[in-house]
This record gives structure tokens, sequence and C-alpha cells, in this order.
């Protein structure tokens, strides 16, 4: 089941959610360099036919490779852990569920945003955000869940 945030719940843990997304993001950005770097071998190794391979070499790329794909899994379990959902890790877009009359939707919160100033049906998507506004507000119970 679902945990449901009221507005004031996800602004709550909203500043520990943005810093982990933003360690998410920085350990994706490893792991993309280091998976750069194992393809550049791998390559450089099939093309010299295995001669010539240091190994120490291919075992620090892949270990920090390894490294850095684990620590990334664990950090958007943890961020799923808050009760919100990864949408982008490339923006470090983040959906909160919540209900607005009865139904639900998202809180939708983007890295760099102060707060969270919109929301969006659960088949709408980044696209289809819509400002909070009073008739949201009015609305919105949030159904909150522990």
């Amino acid at each position: 089941m679902p945990r449901y945030f009221t507005l004031q719940q996800a602004e709550e843990v909203l500043p520990e959610v943005a810093r982990a997304i933003g360690g998410a993001i920085s350990l994706k950005d490893e792991y993309e360099r280091a998976d750069a770097q194992w393809k550049t071998l791998s390559q450089r190794v099939a093309a010299a036919g295995g001669a010539r391979v240091d190994r120490g070499e291919a075992m620090e790329i892949k270990t920090r490779r390894q490294q850095a794909g684990s620590a990334l899994q664990r950090a958007v379990e943890e961020i799923h852990e808050f009760g919100c959902l990864v949408k982008d890790l490339d923006i470090g877009l983040i959906d909160f569920p919540t209900l607005l009359d009865g139904k639900e939707v998202y809180l939708c919160w983007k890295l760099g945003e102060e707060n969270i100033q919109f929301w969006h049906g659960v088949q709408e998507g980044f696209r289809g955000r819509k400002p909070i506004d009073a008739g949201f507000l009015e609305q919105h119970r949030g159904e909150p869940s522990n």
C-alpha cells in the first residue's frame, strides 16, 4: 500500500529527499564514467586480442563500476523508503503520492526547486504538471499514512 503524503508532510521530508537525490545523481555520474571506461577498455582488449592488458587497471575500473552501481541502487532505495518515487534521475524528478478528491495524484518536485509547487495525475507525468493553487488546496486531503 503506498504512503500518501499531505503537502505539509512532503515539504517536511523534502530537505532529506533533496540531499538523497543529489547524492544519487552524483553516484549515477560516477557509475557512467566508470562504465564508459570499462567499455573503452573492453574494446581495446577485443581489438588487441587480449594482448597487453593491464589487469590491475581492468580490475580497478570494474571494481569502481560495481561499487558505484551498488551505491546508486542503495541511494535510490533510500529515496523510495521515504515513500516517494524517483521519476527521472537525470534531472532529479521526484513524485510524492497524495490524494486529491479521493483520487491518487502526485505532488511533483524537481531538484533545484525551492519547494513543492506542482502536481499531476498518475498518467500525466512531468509534462502534465499543474500549479498547486487554491483549488488544489481546497480539494486536497492528502490522507496521510504513517
